[in-house]
């Protein structure tokens, strides 16, 4: 039984960035929002209570058993979490008179005590904070305080319940992998043991005795989740695996042949599938980003549905689903709510009789590829760029037609190719040009022209959760406008994207 830590996510942006930060530490870790805690059995080895938007003195503040589980399991309160256990349970939570935000340092650290172990005194920490512990019950302890935060960390006398004000899980706070893996390895006695092959051989192990002598049809998209997961069923089950790659109209330019052929080499059972005007047609019209989704989604399962009936006696319908996927489409009350909806996390429709299987659904998306590598698979694949699910529907603002996917595909073709030819694309997470509904005045010869924008969009990030534009060159972007403006016919200007996610997302629909 693979042993995992439970963080409880009260809404916090940070909550995600926790969970890398165990993983990190090669220890398997599942969020579930506060008020679904899952039953906890003998795999549970602690439980980490996230930060919030909310303060503990609101009426609707977030609530948590925490009376339940503190005396069988180690518990770290980090923000919210460390406010929660001290209001509700003999202390008090005032406003603080000045927010506590930024760094500071550790200037009492209760010798000896599990938590600090190999924290230096004077140890830089992340406060970010607007209430302050003001005081705790007679059997709490402070463990741990800066100049103006008495109560930066306490424990629970005679339990292993610990809480800290500060955030661990960013960098800012320098000994905050420290004091993670004192709590994770030290306090809960976790053993570290959740590589890539472990979860290769684990998961293989899991798809055997789950699908037996079933049949399963996957999508394949040619990017890293689908390929991983096609792998990892194929190894599983063999020639019960049956792969179709759908031409939806919305891919890259070329990308249908080349994607074909590049798993020409793996052994793969693939079928290509030739369905753009069946997308075209449910698209046309629409331009709420939600609806082109709901639509691309819908005839994403009736082509799958069409090629299963094809499949004598199958059963299951693979996905590469990955957890950042499963994360923003479920709702957190509160401020962490669903973000956008993905075309493949929102279960099939009664009339498609076939069960999912989602074997990549607990990783993000570094650990898809560190597996994938595990698993042999051409570096080229696994180097690819993240690419939307509903493609390049969601990168054209406004209505979608055959001659804006032509016009996109050749801005964004130039773009990709100008990145690899100057040797940055491996050092971008992901780009790709956006087909703006703004018209603009130009000049081409002696010609006043009125065409369209199109928008440039690269960004560096770990796993999708957050993510930061990138510093091309100028004279790489200047290269790219002009060979855009230069070749596509209908676009007269070219802009470049410098949003973050947060507060921008990394698609813009």
């Amino acid at each position: 039984m693979q042993e995992k830590i439970l963080i409880l996510d009260f809404g916090s942006q940070f909550t995600q960035l926790i969970a890398r930060r165990v993983r990190e530490l090669n220890i398997y870790c599942e969020i579930h929002p506060f008020n679904k805690v899952p039953e906890v059995d003998e795999s549970v080895k602690g439980i980490i209570l996230s930060g919030s938007p909310y303060s503990v003195r609101q009426e609707d503040a977030p609530h948590f058993d925490f009376v339940k589980h503190h005396t069988t399991l180690p518990i770290l309160g980090v923000c919210y979490g460390a406010q929660y256990i001290a209001h509700f349970h003999g202390g008090e939570v005032l406003a603080s008179s000045t927010r506590e935000y930024g760094r500071a340092n550790l200037d009492y650290i209760k010798a000896d005590n599990p938590l600090f172990k190999d924290v230096p005194k004077g140890s830089q920490v992340w406060m970010s904070h607007a209430d302050t512990i003001a005081r705790i019950a007679d059997d709490f302890e402070i463990i741990a305080s800066t100049d103006s935060v008495e109560v930066a960390a306490y424990q629970v006398t005679g339990t292993q319940t610990y809480a800290i004000q500060f955030h661990p899980e960013v960098t800012h706070s320098i000994d905050g992998k420290q004091l993670l893996q004192n709590f994770l390895v030290d306090i809960c006695g976790c053993s570290q043991d959740w590589t890539p092959d472990s979860f290769i051989e684990t998961t293989i192990a899991e798809l055997k005795a789950k699908l037996g002598n079933d049949k399963v049809v996957l999508g394949l998209s040619g990017g890293v989740d689908s390929s991983v997961a096609a792998v990892l069923l194929h190894q599983a089950i063999g020639a019960n695996l049956h792969c179709i790659f759908v031409d939806n109209g919305l891919l890259r330019k070329d990308e249908y042949q080349s994607v074909l052929d590049s798993y020409q080499h793996m052994g793969l059972n693939i079928k290509g599938i030739d369905a753009k005007q069946r997308f075209y047609d449910a698209l046309a019209g629409l331009t709420d980003p939600e609806k082109k989704r709901k639509a691309i989604g819908r005839v994403f399962i009736e082509v799958f549905d069409d090629a299963a009936h094809e499949v004598q006696g199958v059963s299951w319908l693979g996905q590469g689903t990955i957890y950042p996927d499963v994360i923003e489409s479920i709702s957190v009350k509160g401020p962490s709510a669903t973000i956008k909806s993905h075309h493949n996390v929102g279960g099939l429709p009664d009339f498609m009789k076939l069960k999912v299987v989602e074997p990549l659904n607990t990783l993000f998306k570094d650990e898809v590829r560190r597996v994938g590598k595990a698993l042999g698979i051409d570096p080229n694949i696994l180097g690819r760029h993240p690419f939307p699910g509903p493609g390049l529907a969601i990168r054209i603002l406004g209505d979608i037609t055959p001659e804006k996917v032509d016009i996109l595909q050749q801005a964004d073709a130039i773009y990709i190719n100008n990145l690899r030819s100057a040797g940055v694309y491996d050092s971008v997470w992901q780009a790709g040009a956006i087909y703006l509904p703004v018209q603009s005045v130009g000049v081409m010869g002696d010609e006043r022209t009125y065409e369209n924008v199109i928008c440039l969009r690269a960004v560096e990030s770990l796993d999708g959760m957050t993510a930061d534009w990138c510093h091309l060159p100028y004279n790489l972007l200047a290269k790219i406008s002009n060979e855009i403006i230069n070749n596509v016919k209908g676009i007269n200007r070219v802009v470049y994207d410098i949003s973050s996610k947060p507060p921008a997302t990394i698609e813009w629909e």
